[in-house]
């Protein structure tokens, strides 16, 4: 299993430039005359806050489920397992000095 390796994840412009907007359409009125500067301001603002965040693609992510969902049913694959050998240990021997065996 090769180890998980975290990248920056690409942000969509588009989605960057919406959240820009609304929060400068969410400005006062008297702050509106400078939206456009508010906008670039406040993308930039969004741009860098984001990129210091260790993100990984959806992409990405689907894998690592995918791979912890598997790693789950293995485990509990082996704990059952586990748990029957302890059984078989714990188990008195039933056939162990019966007289009654041909063991000869």
């Amino acid at each position: 299993m090769r180890p998980i390796q975290y990248r920056k994840a690409m942000l969509n412009p588009k989605n960057l430039d919406d959240l820009a907007r609304r929060l400068a359409d969410a400005m006062p009125s008297g702050v509106k005359n400078l939206q456009s500067d508010v906008e670039k301001n406040m993308r930039a603002q969004l741009q860098a806050g984001l990129s210091r965040l260790d993100l990984v693609t959806r992409e990405e992510f689907d894998v690592q489920a995918k791979v912890l969902a598997r790693t789950r049913a293995k485990l509990e694959a082996l704990e059952q397992q586990v748990a029957e050998l302890e059984a078989r240990l714990l188990k008195p021997a039933e056939n162990w000095d019966d007289p009654n065996s041909d063991g000869d």
